[in-house]
């Protein structure tokens, strides 16, 4: 086949694509990924995976993103995705050869000529009068111009291929019989009224009813070792300085418009100016031309001068949520105007700005990737600032700096040492640096790092219990001929009555509730429940019937669905048995270092030659 001679860069961007995520091992082999490098980031069904060819699928995921600037968490999600792809390609790739599964070219061919790839059936290149045309793709696939993305599709549709060729293996079995049918089909018709009786702990008994000893606490710690485990979880301290402007930037912000508005009045063009001034990007092209508007849509302050001001006048400076402006009303009638407006935002500016630079460029240099612990201290001394302690951080989660949560922190922590401390975290009020302290290992932490928690757990077991006697007098009164929403009014239990619902749309996602509301005969009241969210008492109201005739008439297209439902889930979960099954040994920890950590290897290997 001949090199390329004509194809549209969206098509060519789309098939990038389809090869990168719809198969990861397109670009690099199976057999490449898992050989020829010393280094190595992992073992997964026993092969190795080569740091090198990893790093550089990780890199072609990046890339795939277009371009855009990925932060440290969305980083972390490819390397995530890539390397539980190589897992799952592994244990496919090890379950086609132990049943013993091959793709044939006649197999792989019909598969790419009949089955496009879903991006490619939008591209206009391949449709008649607005809809995908097959033949035209067809057409396409066979000529000179696609040839230079046969062998990926090939690849790709292969996998494919084998993949289909196990999943109707796996899922032969897949057949619902008619009494599970009618099962599903009560499920979705069967219909129950309740009156239901809602216990939620923390809002039906007080903390002052459930005080807690230093001795039951301790106890409770002791007996409930696995309640209190933890991933690992880093101590962090930190620096902050404030990007948000002040006073004087205000003031800079209205001597300036001030200033512009004295040219206009002195005879200046307006809209000249607007094109030149304004930063509402929108409207200053256009000399700051604003379509008609009806009166309440604008900023308040900015519709009491539009609706008042002479037309044809200047206005004085308005401030408005996005800054300080500049009106002119070209024509107004009734509760509609229309004009041009100038905009000079509020921004950091002059001596502010100088004086918050001078600040960031100290905690960069005395601060900012440093494995001495010291640096944090030297940089909040050197900007005259205090230094803060983060929330513990759980690994998985991200940093909590005082009521903010900051972005890429809770990545670095857990690639750095202890003492080290990050670059400067850039956000849009202000500068972080953060130093890690510490790290708790995986599970329970010490009493003394978790006792609020401890405390927690204690009281709402003994408000639970109490919760639970609540529930048990409305039951028993109820038992004994008393009304139960009025026994629930008296004991100041909230109640409500729900229904009619079917088991697919309960009035709480409670599965004890709703198999109560169904299991009870009409008028019973059960036992007390405790669920996930709180404790709670039902009395079944009556319970409507499906109709057997409508389920057989509708029987066949009811099992269809089923069965492709079932077989999903039974997809799914061979999947993740096969993936869990794998022996998987992941060092991409020691990969991936922090940029201080990087800078102290290379000094040392300098040192050494």
């Amino acid at each position: 086949m001949q090199a390329v001679r004509s194809l549209s860069t969206k098509i060519a961007a789309a098939i990038m694509v389809v090869l990168m995520f719809g198969f990861i091992a397109t670009f690099v082999p199976w057999d490449q990924i898992t050989g020829g490098s010393n280094a190595i980031v992992g073992t997964i069904a026993g092969r190795s995976v080569s740091t090198k060819n990893y790093l550089a699928l990780v890199q072609q995921a990046i890339d795939a993103q277009r371009g855009s600037s990925l932060t440290a968490e969305e980083v972390q999600q490819v390397r995530d995705y890539v390397w539980d792809q190589l897992i799952q390609e592994a244990v496919l790739t090890r379950e086609f050869d132990r049943r013993g599964l091959t793709a044939s070219t006649q197999e792989i061919t019909e598969r790419l000529l009949n089955d496009p790839p879903p991006s490619l059936t939008q591209e206009d290149e391949f449709k008649t009068d607005g809809k995908f045309d097959l033949a035209k793709y067809q057409r396409w696939i066979k000529s000179t111009v696609a040839a230079p993305y046969l062998p990926g599709l090939e690849q790709q549709y292969a996998g494919e291929v084998l993949r289909s060729k196990l999943f109707r293996v796996v899922t032969a079995d897949v057949y619902p019989s008619d009494a599970s049918m009618w099962q599903r089909y009560r499920d979705q018709h069967e219909s129950a009224r309740i009156d239901l009786a809602t216990l939620i702990v923390n809002s039906v008994i007080p903390d002052s009813a459930a005080p807690v000893t230093d001795a039951e606490v301790q106890a409770y710690y002791k007996a409930h070792p696995e309640e209190f485990k933890r991933p690992r979880t880093a101590y962090l301290s930190y620096l902050f300085t404030s990007r948000l402007t002040d006073a004087s930037d205000s003031a800079a912000s209205l001597e300036h418009i001030r200033s512009l508005r004295t040219e206009i009045t002195s005879g200046g063009d307006f809209g000249e100016v607007a094109k030149r001034e304004s930063a509402d990007t929108a409207t200053a092209p256009k000399g700051g031309e604003l379509a008609e508007w009806t009166k309440g849509s604008k900023d308040p302050a900015f519709d009491k001068v539009a609706f008042s001001i002479p037309l044809k006048a200047v206005s004085e400076p308005i401030l408005t949520a996005e800054g300080y402006q500049l009106l002119e009303i070209t024509s107004r009638t009734g509760n509609k105007a229309q004009g041009r407006h100038l905009l000079i935002p509020i921004e950091v500016q002059g001596a502010h700005r100088d004086h918050l630079d001078a600040q960031a460029d100290s905690l960069e240099r005395l601060g900012a990737e440093k494995l001495d612990p010291a640096a944090l201290d030297t940089a909040a001394k050197a900007i005259g600032t205090r230094i803060y302690k983060a929330v513990p951080t759980e690994e998985g989660s991200r940093v909590q700096a005082g009521v903010q949560v900051v972005p890429d922190a809770a990545i670095w922590a857990f690639q750095a040492k202890v003492g080290e401390t990050s670059r400067i975290i850039e956000v849009s009020y202000g500068y972080f640096l953060f130093r890690l302290d510490s790290v708790q290992a995986a599970g329970t932490p010490p009493l003394d790092r978790i006792r609020d928690g401890v405390v927690y757990s204690v009281r709402q077991e003994k408000k639970t219990a109490l919760a639970r006697q609540l529930a048990q007098q409305l039951i028993d009164r109820v038992n004994k001929g008393e009304n139960f929403a009025a026994v629930a009014q008296a004991l100041k239990i909230p109640h409500n009555v729900d229904g009619p619902f079917t088991r697919v749309n309960p009035p709480v996602p409670e599965p004890i509730v709703v198999g109560a509301a169904f299991g009870l005969d009409s008028g019973k009241v059960s036992a007390v429940l405790e669920g996930k969210n709180g404790l709670f008492v039902v009395q079944n109201l009556g319970i409507t019937r499906p109709d057997s005739s409508a389920f057989t008439k509708t029987l066949e297209g009811i099992r269809n669905d089923a069965i492709r439902l079932d077989r999903q889930s039974r997809v799914r979960s061979y999947l993740a048995g096969l993936q869990s099954s794998a022996k998987v040994v992941d060092r991409r920890a020691k990969v991936f270092q922090t940029e201080a950590q990087a800078e102290a290897a290379q000094a040392r290997n300098a040192t050494r030659q």
